[in-house]
Parts: structure tokens; sequence; C-alpha cells
């Protein structure tokens, strides 16, 4: 083997020694970059790709609900389950199994999914519909929705009595559709 074939060689070598090198930095970046990047998707984000899914919620409160989502919206979902629709504030939801594994990112939802929670309070409250509430202490009182104001709920319970309860202590209303 001449010099100048030596040379080539050596000089082959240390250019695949250089893109292996390349390689495995990019490989660690785009690594590091999909976690990053994970990192700023939300759970209603994921649960958004998930809407018309059967899904296994564990709700604070509650326990374990199984159902189709039917709708996702700003703080608070829609599950369909045992002939009964419960509006449930993402707060809390502890466990969620069977999400799809995709994501929907907020600005590609629709302006409706902007809607909080007093949205769908105030529907109930429109309906008039007695409904089971469930507290996150595990407590549920049997009531209408009377009033919804902007971080809490006016219940009508028994006998024209009125109960004021939080949003952050809501676990989930259970309507009877």
């Amino acid at each position: 083997m001449s010099w100048d074939e030596e040379l080539f060689a050596v000089l082959d070598d240390l250019e695949q020694q250089a893109e292996a090198l390349y390689a495995a930095e990019r490989d660690a970046e785009l690594a590091d970059r999909a976690r990053a990047e994970y990192g700023a998707i939300t759970l209603a984000s994921r649960l958004m790709a998930s809407v018309d899914e059967e899904l296994t919620l564990g709700v604070l409160g509650v326990g374990r609900l199984a159902g189709t989502l039917l709708r996702v919206s700003k703080g608070w979902l829609l599950l369909s389950a045992g002939g009964s629709e419960w509006v449930v504030p993402l707060s809390a939801v502890a466990s969620v199994g069977g999400a799809s594994a995709r994501s929907v990112p907020e600005v590609a939802w629709s302006p409706i999914t902007r809607l909080g929670l007093g949205s769908a309070l105030r529907r109930l409250s429109e309906a008039a519909e007695p409904c089971m509430v469930h507290l996150v202490d595990g407590s549920v009182h049997e009531a209408r929705v009377s009033r919804v104001g902007a971080d809490f709920a006016e219940l009508s319970v028994a006998a024209g009595r009125v109960e004021l309860v939080a949003f952050a202590a809501l676990a989930a209303v259970r309507s009877r559709r």
C-alpha cells in the first residue's frame, strides 16, 4: 500500500469516527428535545385526543369511573358512564386509563372548548335537574344547581336549604340523563 493510500485510509477512518460522534451527539440532542417538548403537554391536551374513547378515570372523592369521554373543555370534562353524565373538574382527575397516545394542542381546540366549569354547571342550573354532587372529601349531596358564581356553585339541597360549594372542592357532578 502506498503512502497516499495509507493517508486516505487514515482520513476515511477519522471521517467515519467524526460521523459516529456527530450521530451520537445528535441522537442525545433529539432525545433531550423530545423530553423538553413532552414537558409542555397537558393532561387536557391528551384527553382532547381521547374524545369518544372509552376511558377509566380515577376521580378524587369518587373513585373509578369507566365510560365514554364526550367532551373536554378548559378545566373540566364530560364523561358518559352507566346511563349518567359526569361533569368532572380536571383538578379532581387523579389518573386516566385508556387515553390516546396523541395530544391535541390547545391552539387547535374549538372556541367552544374554552368554556370553563361554570358554563357546564350553568347548563345544569338551567335544566333544573336533580344531580348528585360529589366533593373531593368523599361526601355526596343530592341537589339542584341553582346558581353559579365565578368560583363556586349554589346548591339547593333538601327542604329549601342552600349550600355553597367552591369549585376547588368539587370532584364530580352526576346528572341522570
